[in-house]
């Protein structure tokens, strides 16, 4: 079983100097001209890795690269390789789960000089953290980056947990401020994770743990076909689109919009398909163009069918 090795730090000791407990970084095998696609699409410019240029980065990638799963509702299979990511992201808009929105920005933050790796995760339920769950997510840190707020450095960077994360955490214990919301960063306090992350009241999913470990994408192959293809998946089940901003999150759920601030949840249903593709479009910035007809009539089929039963399952 895999033991936790990591002092957490609580921000107050310095950070420890080497590479060696960190792996090696990550580094980009892809061209400049995708590069400069991609910070097209966040429209931001190069410039130097610094603590608030991470900052623009992430705040960007989450505002205008969704967490979806319309993919799976319209019959395509992806696969978990970070350069097919980077270049749906880049040149064909689109998105995706956290395997897939994180794994294209690590390229990203790579290619630009950042001190990034990729570790094993896992959303958990109410329940709380199980080793069942690890493998469920892809987490990225970043190191390097000392400033006022965080001096040691070390970042917590995720915008692959939908309606979590809008700017990257300083990787120490705590509470900490994201936009509208607040979070809190722990000792995960089980043998098979080193840190904890728990999410505000209400929110989708209460907590995550994570390891301090480096590890490679290909971990979450077998995870990402069984999330993907399974009848059981949530995935599967219920098409979803999130999106993160600097005052809360929108999100769609089958055919039902809601944005959710920190005065409350406003929610729609979205009846046709024209409304259900134009928020996709408009809210999400996911406008599915290299999706075929017969994918597009597929999705909203199988959003409205689910939405029918959920409503019969939830009247009467």
């Amino acid at each position: 079983m895999y033991q936790a090795r990591l002092c957490i730090r609580t921000g107050d000791e310095p950070a420890q100097s080497g590479r060696a407990a960190y792996g090696e970084r990550v580094t980009s095998p892809v061209s400049t001209e995708l590069i400069d696609a991609y910070l097209r699409r966040l429209g931001l410019d190069r410039e130097p890795p610094t603590a608030d240029a991470l900052g623009r980065l992430h705040r960007a990638q989450t505002e205008r690269v969704p967490y979806e799963t319309t993919w799976i509702h319209m019959g395509q299979r992806w696969t978990v390789d970070r350069v097919e990511s980077l270049r749906r992201v880049a040149w064909g808009r689109r998105g995706g789960y956290c395997y897939h929105v994180d794994g294209a920005f690590s390229l990203l933050l790579g290619a630009l000089g950042y001190d990034v790796t990729l570790h094993v995760g896992g959303v958990h339920r109410a329940e709380g953290p199980t080793i069942e769950a690890m493998e469920n997510h892809l987490v990225l840190l970043v190191r390097g980056l000392p400033n006022d707020a965080n001096p040691g450095g070390e970042w917590y960077v995720d915008a692959g947990l939908g309606d979590a994360l809008h700017g990257p955490l300083p990787l120490t214990i705590g509470e900490h401020h994201d936009g509208a919301f607040g979070f809190r960063l722990t000792a995960a306090e089980v043998p098979f994770a080193d840190w904890r992350f728990h999410h505000r009241d209400g929110a989708s999913f209460p907590g995550m743990t994570f390891r301090a470990a480096p590890t490679t994408i290909d971990v979450f192959a077998a995870r990402h076909l069984v999330l993907s293809t399974s009848p059981d998946s949530p995935f599967t089940m219920t098409c979803t689109a999130q999106r993160r901003d600097e005052a809360g999150v929108d999100v769609l759920r089958g055919c039902v919009l809601s944005r959710v601030t920190a005065q409350g949840t406003a929610r729609r249903t979205l009846t046709q398909p024209n409304d259900f593709f134009a928020a996709l479009a408009d809210v999400f910035h996911l406008p599915l163009d290299d999706a075929a007809p017969d994918e597009r009539d597929r999705l909203w089929a199988r959003a409205w069918a689910g939405h029918l039963r959920w409503e019969a399952e939830n009247t009467g």
